[in-house]
């Protein structure tokens, strides 16, 4: 137990460096027009090869942060 209390901070860390990472390298379909309800209609964009796994990963890496939160919490 005194082991994760040591290491569950530094996990931590690591998870969210991963996260802000995986997030920022996501590609935006839309410009700074389309955040304010501008932009051009835009189409079905369907993600393929390394988009999706990147996506896929920034899902898995935010369950994991949101369950080391967690277990934070309990300990």
């Amino acid at each position: 137990m005194e082991t994760l209390n040591l290491l569950l901070p530094w996990i931590q860390i690591g998870l969210s460096i991963f996260l802000i990472g995986a997030i920022l390298l996501q590609q935006s379909g839309a410009g700074v027009g389309g955040a304010f309800g501008g932009g051009e209609g835009g189409g079905y964009n369907t993600r393929r090869g390394a988009e999706k796994v990147l996506f896929r990963a920034t899902i898995i890496l935010g369950i994991f942060f949101a369950i080391s939160a967690f277990i934070a919490l309990i300990i």
